[in-house]
């Protein structure tokens, strides 16, 4: 395949009638002072949000679970136990903040700060609402200044979302090491590995949705999703939506691919000597991830905070502004996939750490590549005017040649290790 070619992937060679209108209006004219309001309204909602919502979660994730194992939960702290997040925050304020001895202290200090902010990052580009109907394409007024509902809209905000996800590694993995103890140790190194192996294949699913999005820009992928035909989960072909389902678990150290704090094996895993705020922190950029990577998960795959519409006909919620409309979905959507990792959490047993690596290596990225591979040939030989069904047989007998040679080599490596037996 020609570099142009592939360039040609990226530059917006959408259906006709997919509206691509990405980009803030509020910051196309001079940033005066209502602007730069609304730019700050923006930034304390998101914080507040992000904060409540963490402490959501781990209430809903409590509640959920409890009622899963026929257990009672939190019902003390406030109704229905909703604030109980709340008091176990104020506990860890007041609890005595360790230093080990043989901590790197510069280190130890910074690694929970590298967690925690990317998560919030992330938030600056997710589109969280919007006014879809009369052709608005998300924008709201505020102020009277018309904006789209996220913080900034730069035409490469899914690399953001990327560049967070690896920085948030360097947080685990250098708690455990500047910790000076070897169970952290064992669990910042078995974080590393897994991150960066799972990483490749979330990489190549997103991947798959920018080959049919035509763009980087995440309002952008929202706009090109008008209908439930056209969501990216459909697009793609449900391939790269449940690779980047499984990925993005591994990537939250959610269950059952939570190795990484496996208290049977590590004690606590990358935290075990950390306390009060600091671990407050790393418990916090947990659940906050996992709210985040749902969110992402809508925006890429189901259309963000675009009602679900056939044809001209969208779904419409009686008595609800548009501006507000968009939200609602946004968040019924978002609690799907909340629920999901709960539902996870409290079903699947932890896996082997072998079993977490061969599923990474061996299955997601030969499988999200083999996918990726395919959707770029079809989108080429459709912008060349090839025969459709020509170039997807063809494709397809290549991936499954492919497939063959891969499995052969798993099986050579393997008895080639049997008749060597273990090294240590």
């Amino acid at each position: 395949m020609a570099v142009s070619e592939l360039a040609g992937l990226f530059q917006g060679d959408l259906p006709m009638g997919s509206p691509m209108v990405t980009g803030d209006p509020l910051l196309d004219g001079p940033l005066l002072w209502a602007p730069l309001i609304v730019v700050a309204i923006k930034v304390l909602v998101i914080f507040v949000l992000g904060l409540v919502g963490t402490m959501f979660m781990v209430w809903f994730e409590r509640k959920v679970v409890a009622g899963m194992q026929n257990r009672v939960g939190p019902n003390k702290a406030g109704p229905f136990g909703i604030l109980q997040t709340l008091a176990d925050g104020i506990k860890l304020f007041f609890k005595e903040d360790l230093l080990p001895d043989r901590a790197d202290r510069f280190v130890f200090r910074l690694a929970p700060f590298l967690a925690f902010v990317p998560a919030f990052l992330v938030w600056s580009v997710i589109p969280l609402g919007g006014d879809y109907s009369g052709g608005r394409d998300g924008i709201v007024t505020i102020l009277g200044q018309q904006t789209r509902v996220q913080l900034a809209d730069p035409p490469i905000g899914i690399l953001l979302v990327l560049a967070m996800s690896s920085i948030a590694v360097y947080g685990i993995m250098l708690a455990g090491w500047s910790s000076g103890s070897k169970y952290p140790l064992l669990g910042s190194v078995r974080a590393s590995a897994q991150m960066i192996s799972y990483e490749a294949a979330l990489g190549l699913s997103l991947a798959a949705v920018l080959v049919t999005s035509g763009t980087l820009s995440t309002s952008g992928i929202v706009a090109s999703q008008t209908t439930l035909g056209s969501w990216n989960l459909v697009t793609t072909g449900f391939i790269p939506f449940i690779v980047f389902l499984i990925a993005a678990t591994a990537e939250l150290n959610r269950p059952p691919f939570d190795l990484v704090e496996a208290e049977q094996e590590l004690v606590g895993g990358f935290n075990t000597e950390y306390s009060s705020l600091r671990f407050a922190l790393f418990f916090l950029a947990e659940f906050m991830n996992t709210i985040t990577m749902s969110a992402i998960v809508v925006t890429l795959f189901l259309g963000g905070p675009r009602p679900p519409a056939i044809g001209n006909t969208a779904l419409t919620i009686p008595l609800i502004p548009g501006a507000l409309e968009g939200t609602i979905w946004f968040v019924l959507k978002l609690l799907v996939f909340l629920y999901f990792y709960v539902w996870l959490r409290a079903t699947l047993p932890r896996l082997r750490y072998d079993q977490l690596m061969n599923l990474g290596w061996k299955v997601l990225i030969p499988i999200s590549l083999g996918w990726f591979l395919l959707l770029a040939a079809i989108r080429v030989g459709d912008s060349n005017g090839w025969n459709v069904i020509a170039v997807v047989v063809i494709a397809l007998v290549s991936l499954g040649l492919g497939y063959l040679l891969f499995t052969a080599a798993l099986r050579v490596s393997s008895r080639q290790r049997d008749r060597e037996g273990a090294m240590y």
